[in-house]
């Protein structure tokens, strides 16, 4: 954590979640001598035995725990609303609209880099602190994310929205610590949460997995055709939003060759499969895009989605939206995902896919 130097008691405002990486982060702050304060954010208002996995209750008591083993202040962040309206609520719309979207991103953009930051500046804090695997590090007059030392848990992906402004009043003290380190870490300070298990999949969604959750919310989506790419109906699908790009399972249909979601036709409510290089795309196009750096070079890499190995791309920037081409198709390119600009451990910027670029273009 490069921009960590402590000088004169730095204030920082940890964002604590209770689990091993928050806390880890929070002692690895105090051990450097920052006058470190605790905030849990309340996302959730369920608390039943399917309740979401990080953002009730049970969190905020874990947080409380483990800042008292540190003794530190603690404080709670009610954002209950902002979590509906700012995430929950996009999340929803965007499945109706045939898109695919990454709440983890949103949440960084709207409630932890966004209302916790203004937060703790409003508080006189110095510094935010997650437990996020990524560093930043100034050159020169600038301040650069970067990808951490542990490139598995590496979490630069979901990062890409915040303000270029912004890097210089956040910490992520876990970059150059792996998993592991960390995990001995909370384990040799003796704190609740070394063994916590991981936390999974997306925080507000229950064990009874999207069905569930949009079932719950009422939310209702006409049935409609399963069609191949010459419109040929295949069979019926169950609502639009039960689909996403490169889906093979649940189609209920059979056929001499797998088939897969190739692309969902709003407009008509149907949901076109094709075969398995009929996924492949030539580029996309990006809209919402926050950039990192003012010079965004021609040349770049880009990770279309989260666990997904950085692809050679062409990078040209056409008003407020980018058109990336690749230097090899891709795979299953989802409307709604975001796509995240590299050049080689420094995050460039990136931006919500919202066209898919399937002709063949020459790079």
């Amino acid at each position: 954590m490069n921009n960590s130097i402590n000088e004169g008691k730095k204030k920082v405002l940890a964002a604590m979640s209770g689990g091993v990486d928050s806390s880890a982060a929070a002692l690895l702050l105090k051990e450097a001598g920052y006058d470190v304060t605790g905030m849990t954010m309340r996302l959730t208002v369920r608390e039943d035995n399917e309740s979401t996995r990080c953002c009730g209750l049970e969190a905020i008591d874990n947080a409380r725990r483990v800042c008292d083993q540190l003794q530190i202040p603690h404080f709670v962040f009610d954002c209950v609303g902002e979590m509906e309206k700012l995430v929950i609520g996009k999340f929803i719309a965007e499945y109706l609209r045939g898109r695919t979207p990454n709440p983890c991103i949103d949440c960084n953009r709207y409630l932890k880099f966004g209302l916790l930051l203004d937060k703790a500046r409003s508080m006189g804090f110095d510094h935010l602190a997650t437990g996020h695997y990524a560093r930043i590090e100034k050159c020169g007059e600038d301040w650069h994310l970067l990808r951490p030392k542990d490139r598995i848990k590496d979490q630069t992906y979901f990062l890409y929205p915040i303000a270029a402004a912004d890097l210089s009043s956040i910490l992520f003290p876990l970059g150059e610590l792996n998993k592991e380190e960390v995990r001995a870490l909370t384990k040799k300070a003796g704190l609740d949460a070394a063994h916590k298990a991981e936390s999974q999949d997306i925080c507000f969604v229950t064990q009874g997995g999207y069905g569930q959750f949009f079932q719950e919310r009422n939310v209702s989506c006409a049935a409609g055709d399963i069609i191949d790419k010459t419109g040929r109906v295949l069979g019926k699908h169950k609502g639009i939003f039960r689909y996403t790009i490169g889906q093979r399972g649940g189609l209920g249909i059979s056929a001499k060759t797998p088939l897969y979601v190739i692309e969902i036709d709003v407009a008509n409510n149907r949901v076109v499969v094709g075969e398995k290089k009929d996924l492949y795309s030539a580029g996309l196009i990006a809209g919402s895009v926050n950039l990192l750096t003012p010079d965004i070079p021609r040349e770049a890499e880009a990770k279309i989605r989260y666990r997904k190995k950085p692809a050679r791309c062409k990078v040209f920037q056409e008003d407020d939206k980018l058109r990336i081409i690749f230097q090899e198709p891709q795979e299953s390119i989802t409307p709604g995902q975001a796509v995240v600009l590299y050049a080689a451990d420094r995050v460039l910027g990136g931006g919500t896919i919202e066209e898919v670029i399937r002709t063949v273009v020459a790079y």
